[in-house]
């Protein structure tokens, strides 16, 4: 009894001395690299993500080859190292996608998506986001498969669902035929360069920006804090408006109803004087056209520009609003208005002298006179001789 005890405590304290081991090297090397990092970002993000599965990975695997070679004789020895595998292959896979985050992460400190002219920068941040998605599922389902494959079962079973093979991929196909569409529709967003993170678009009649992007559907921020959900799929299938594909500034109008007394020059120049007056306006378009010139009123469209969707409704909110304070306070003979002339229905000299009625024979169009009696022949068919 004594000796059983033994056996089945050396190999776990020769386990436990090997995790310590372990332990104390891979926070020593976490030290070095933080402050060899001071100077480097790379080291310091590294030591920072890589430092728990490392940790994890090197203590597993020294607690695994301590038991392999020390509890030859141990029952438990053989279900002890199968969850040791299975643990092992689980770290592995998170280490190896911490790892890749890190080396995302570096790619994408080069591309500043804070500065004005960010097109290239969203465009890459896109892409790298994609791809850490995409690597990550492949990570996950390679491990889960490694897993599987050391249970002798399995192995088993894999031998038959290969002889299967063909009538499992067409009824998965069928299953999946939403989820891979949807999957390559992000992968085509992401590459096609349609859409990316950022941008601001229309879509469904609602405004907004672009949040997020994953493999099965896009978040767009709406500009009143609402978040509208989409499959990626809507973007590769339907047409949207994407306001910032080349580039953010945008043209924008104002569109003002007015007297036709108002001098045009005179608020041309009034334009002008509104949009220097703002930082809103980025200089580049200030026009003012008659657009319209029919009814009671004309038709004024006021074309500005600014260097983004937000300050441009912005400024096109300013602009009408100081100009409808200018045709106010200026000219407010020149606001729309609404005319009518009274007319009588009768001529004047009949409503003078009292003649308020006509002859029957000017009343009438096919009666009370030889040419209408032939008129009312013709068209009602009258007598004949025969």
């Amino acid at each position: 009894m004594r000796e059983t005890l033994i056996d089945t405590l050396r190999p776990l304290g020769i386990a436990l001395g090997a995790a310590v081991v372990a332990i104390l090297l891979v926070q020593a090397v976490h030290v070095v690299l933080l402050r060899v990092g001071r100077r480097s970002a790379f080291l310091t993000e590294l030591a920072n993500k890589a430092h728990r599965p490392t940790q994890w990975v090197v203590v597993l695997a020294a607690v695994y080859f301590a038991v392999r070679g020390s509890a030859d004789e141990a029952d438990w020895r053989h279900t002890f190292l199968h969850v040791e595998q299975l643990l092992i292959i689980g770290t592995v896979a998170w280490l190896v996608a911490a790892l890749l985050v890190v080396a995302e992460d570096a790619a994408l400190a080069r591309f500043r998506t804070d500065v004005p002219d960010n097109r290239q920068a969203r465009r890459v941040h896109t892409q790298v986001v994609m791809i850490r998605r995409v690597t990550v599922a492949t990570i996950a389902v390679i491990a889960a498969g490694v897993m599987l494959m050391t249970f002798p079962q399995a192995r088993i079973l894999g031998t038959s669902v290969l002889a299967s093979a063909g009538f499992a991929g067409i009824i998965a196909g069928l299953a999946a035929q939403s989820l891979l569409r949807n999957l390559f529709a992000g992968l085509q967003l992401a590459f096609s360069d349609a859409v990316r993170l950022g941008d601001v678009v229309i879509v469904e009649e609602e405004w907004g920006r672009i949040q997020e992007i994953t493999l099965s559907y896009v978040v767009v921020h709406v500009w009143d804090d609402r978040r509208l959900i989409l499959p990626t799929s809507y973007f590769t299938e339907k047409p949207f408006q994407n306001w910032t594909r080349t580039e953010a500034a945008l043209l924008g109008d104002v569109m003002l109803d007015v007297d036709w007394w108002l001098p045009v020059p005179e608020a041309r120049e009034e334009l002008r004087r509104a949009l220097e007056s703002t930082d809103l306006w980025d200089g580049r378009v200030s026009v003012l056209q008659v657009v319209e010139a029919t009814g009671a009123a004309m038709r004024l469209r006021a074309l500005v520009s600014a260097t983004d969707a937000p300050k441009l409704w912005d400024l096109r909110c300013f602009i009408r609003e100081h100009m409808v304070t200018w045709l106010r306070d200026a000219h407010p003979s020149s606001l729309p208005r609404v005319r009518a002339e009274m007319t009588s229905a009768m001529p004047l000299h009949a409503t003078l002298t009292g003649q308020t009625h006509t002859a029957d024979g000017d009343a009438r169009v096919f009666s009370h006179s030889v040419d209408g009696r032939a008129r009312a022949e013709a068209f009602t068919g009258g007598e004949r001789e025969h």
